[in-house]
């Protein structure tokens, strides 16, 4: 532990040392995440839609028919009741769900007016307001082919759960906060290792009495603590006091995943600074990665409206994880037993990406 205690005070004081460093980890989340939620824009395919079909009757199938061959829409299911399709709803596997009333073909049949539900998964509200615009288009397209025996029409009334107003600041600021809590892990790791190397600091200690995993903790443990820091920064202060945004779920399932999450990416920066010898060469390898993870960790674009070799890649990006858990803490309000399979491939990925660092830096250096 004295070892360690030496290790981390020299960490830090190197940190602390380089004003413009340390403004670009404090100062460089905060901007961003003032200035990245106010643009974007998204076109969403494959929306999952839960079907319940009260009527059962020719008319409720054609509706069923038309909504499907949109090419909008992939159904999770026909059910009996809302109750039934509200567990597609928890277990996130339905973004929508359609309950056609009993008595639908009717009151048609009979010049009344008829109403069809419409509740749409808010939790990413581009989502619920595209896939919610494009049904409604559906049903009117269904209603005018209908028209010359309806005097009544069709009234749809929708309802956005978890995020009723469909606040886009609220599902695209937790993402936001991810992508920069890991930008700041994968960089500063790679970066700081590599320049022991430039400055020969790094042979010095590779003839000391420090141990491996000493110094593996050594460069791990403060750029945790930051990464702690940062994220509390974007969270408590950006997120709460500027857009408003306060989480209902766990904050302790919260952090215990951003432990699991940061030990992941800073084993990423690691592994990273294993194969760079200059500073100029472990910024180009941290970029293309970096890339990766922001274009394809679903925050800019739905992860299933990407063709299938590029889901497979999603699935590999630990970003794709993290963002997922935010969002469902922020605006869901879930907890450990919700979140127990992000916790599982998460806490895979941190023992592979740390493993693989250290056994490359043995057989470099």
């Amino acid at each position: 532990m004295r070892i360690l205690k030496f290790l981390l005070q020299k960490e830090f004081k190197q940190i602390f040392r380089n004003r413009s460093i340390l403004a670009m980890i404090l100062m460089m989340p905060v901007v961003q995440l003032l200035i990245m939620p106010l643009a974007a824009d998204y076109e969403i395919k494959n929306i999952h839609i839960a079907l319940v079909d009260l009527d059962k009757s020719p008319y409720a199938e054609d509706l069923q028919e038309a909504i499907l061959a949109s090419g909008y829409f992939i159904s999770v299911g026909d059910f009996n009741s809302f109750e039934e399709a509200n567990q597609a709803f928890e277990k996130g596997t339905a973004d929508l769900i359609l309950e056609i009333p009993a008595h639908f073909e009717k009151e048609i049949l009979d010049f009344k007016k008829t109403s069809l539900n419409i509740s749409a998964n808010a939790i990413n509200g581009v989502k619920a307001t595209v896939g919610s615009a494009y049904l409604n288009q559906v049903i009117n397209r269904f209603a005018q082919k209908l028209q010359a025996n309806i005097s009544g029409g069709i009234q749809v009334e929708s309802l956005n759960w978890y995020n009723p107003f469909l606040n886009y600041q609220a599902f695209m600021v937790p993402g936001i906060l991810v992508l920069l809590v890991t930008m700041v892990g994968v960089y500063m790791t790679s970066l700081n290792i590599v320049k022991e190397k430039e400055v020969g600091t790094i042979e010095q200690i590779n003839v000391s009495p420090i141990k491996k995993y000493h110094f593996i903790l050594g460069k791990l443990i403060p750029f945790l603590i930051i990464g702690f820091f940062v994220f509390s920064l974007g969270l408590f202060g950006v997120a709460r006091l500027v857009y408003g945004i306060v989480p209902i779920g766990s904050i302790l399932a919260l952090y215990s995943f951003l432990f699991l999450y940061l030990i992941a990416v800073l084993g990423i920066g690691m592994m990273l600074s294993t194969y760079a010898e200059t500073q100029q060469q472990a910024m180009s390898l941290a970029f293309f990665i970096m890339m990766i993870f922001i274009l394809m960790g679903g925050l800019f674009t739905a992860i299933e409206s990407m063709p299938e070799w590029a889901q497979w890649v999603a699935a590999l990006n630990p970003v794709t994880y993290f963002i997922e858990v935010v969002r469902l803490v922020v605006l869901k309000g879930s907890g450990f037993k919700d979140l127990l399979p992000q916790f599982g491939i998460i806490a895979l990925m941190a023992l592979i990406s740390n493993s693989w660092a250290i056994l490359n830096y043995r057989k470099t250096t």
